[in-house]
């Protein structure tokens, strides 16, 4: 199944459930109660982050989704926090706020990355289900999926006619489902149950045949558009009425923490398909985030160029030859997880001992290294008749080829200015024995900070010597 990143800017999602705020209190231990044999724990620092249905919604937003939240809070500053911290990742939310009932909050005491401690806050919410009804009603218009986030604390009450909403309106609904009762979620799209939740209702499956056949029973007997159950270690299987199961391996390389791991499924799903994905497609994009969410400590969002990175890691096409707008989100992701970019160009016609030292100090400026060569037309006007020798799609691939290159990208013109300025590399690295000031493209990465470097080339090492030695013989 090969694998793209979806165009997520198109793919509005609205989230309704049980909103909370993860709350983390860090600090260092270094001694034990006197009181009691427990450790004692400095706090030097407190974060909130969105939790439950909120981080649904965040997970979304993070992938670049327009992202939609209703969800009932309490009146209170974790509500406040919970809003602040929504508006900044750019989700929309509607909050109804009850007065004199606390917005669910879970409190995590951390020391050296380890969860010492949970201390919940919470309330069951009394809410009116009609009030929720007519908030989502009015925001259905426009989105392109529907996401019941149900942790079973209240928000929840009227599932058939949300479903039943959306449903009328054509829009695919998606469930992550609690509780013994799975019959609320009757004509759901998709439900993402865990196995234990899944085993709650159909009982214990022996093996993966069992599990396969009493799915599809579920999906039978609650008029489901499909069911993936999320197996932990063993990864997730996909069961359609009609389809074979598609079982998919866990991705992680190590499981670090697994909250909100099934957030990060459901909202890695909902925005794929609304983003006109296939469902098998989706379900191993969910895969491919899971994986990453699970290496992350707490309640942890994905973003779209972490996701892009695993896709091209999965597809093999983290590095090689890429053209202009591949190479563009290529370096996007690059800079999201802090790395340098090194820049060089050059004819490349026939490749030496000079050409893989220059490159790999060129390599040693950074963290990835952008190889621009020059086409066949453009090395004809600089090196005259007969050259190049190898045309630029071999001399691409031998470059690409080269443990110390990341990327590869052909030119037509005579300089690589044009490529400079949209590629605006942090270092661009030349080799030979002029000035910085001589090199072709210094002016435009100086100006906006970047870096110019001049490398020495390897001596008696010249193509166009090579080139002349061969025609002599």
């Amino acid at each position: 199944m090969k694998l793209s990143m979806p165009r997520f800017d198109q793919a509005p999602v609205l989230v309704v459930g049980d909103v909370m705020l993860d709350r983390y209190w860090h600090g260092g231990t270094s001694r034990i109660s006197p009181e009691a044999p427990v450790p004692v724990v400095k706090v030097d620092q407190i974060e909130d982050r969105p939790g439950g249905a909120a981080n649904v919604a965040l997970n979304i937003a993070a992938l670049g989704a327009p992202a939609s939240l209703i969800g009932v809070t309490g009146q209170d500053e974790a509500a406040d926090s919970l809003a602040n911290s929504l508006q900044a990742a750019g989700v929309r939310s509607v909050f109804q706020r009850i007065a004199h009932q606390p917005t669910i909050v879970k409190l995590r005491v951390m020391s050296r990355h380890q969860q010492l401690l949970r201390i919940d806050f919470e309330e069951p919410f009394a809410t009116d289900p009609l009030s929720l009804g007519a908030e989502v009603d009015s925001l259905l218009d426009g989105v392109k999926v529907l996401v019941l986030s149900d942790y079973g604390k209240g928000a929840l009450k009227n599932h058939q006619s949300l479903i039943q909403a959306a449903r009328a309106k054509g829009i695919p609904v998606l469930a992550d489902p609690k509780g013994k009762d799975f019959s609320i979620y009757r004509g759901a799209s998709l439900i993402t149950p865990n196995l234990s939740e899944f085993e709650a209702i159909v009982g214990r499956c022996a093996d993966e045949a069992e599990l396969v056949a009493k799915g599809l029973q579920l999906l039978l007997d609650l008029d489901l558009g499909a069911l993936l159950v999320t197996r932990g270690e063993h990864g997730m299987t996909l069961l359609r009425t009609g389809q074979p199961a598609l079982h998919l391996p866990a991705r992680a390389r190590e499981v670090f923490d697994v909250t909100g791991a099934g957030d990060t499924v459901i909202s890695t799903l909902a925005a794929a398909i609304a983003a006109g994905e296939e469902l098998p497609h989706a379900v191993a994009l969910a895969n491919l985030a899971a994986g990453i969410v699970v290496g992350k400590l707490g309640t942890a969002a994905i973003s779209a160029p972490e996701l892009r990175r695993a896709i091209q890691r999965e597809e093999g096409s983290e590095r090689g030859v890429l053209g202009l707008e591949q190479l563009l989100l290529a370096i996007d992701d690059a800079r999201a997880h802090n790395e340098k970019i090194v820049f060089t160009n050059g004819c490349f016609d026939i490749l030496h001992a000079g050409h893989v030292t220059y490159l790999e100090q060129a390599r040693a400026q950074g963290d990835r290294l952008i190889v621009a060569v020059n086409d066949d037309a453009s090395v004809s006007r600089l090196k005259g008749p007969g050259r190049p020798i190898n045309s630029v799609d071999r001399r691409m691939a031998v470059l690409a080829g080269l443990g110390a290159v990341d990327w590869v990208i052909s030119f037509p013109e005579g300089t690589p200015e044009n490529l400079l300025s949209q590629v605006k590399p942090d270092v661009l690295v030349k080799g030979g024995d002029y000035g910085i000031d001589q090199v072709v493209g210094a002016d435009i990465v100086k100006a906006y900070g970047g870096t110019v470097k001049v490398l020495g080339l390897v001596e008696n090492s010249s193509t166009t010597a090579i080139v002349e030695k061969i025609r002599k013989h």
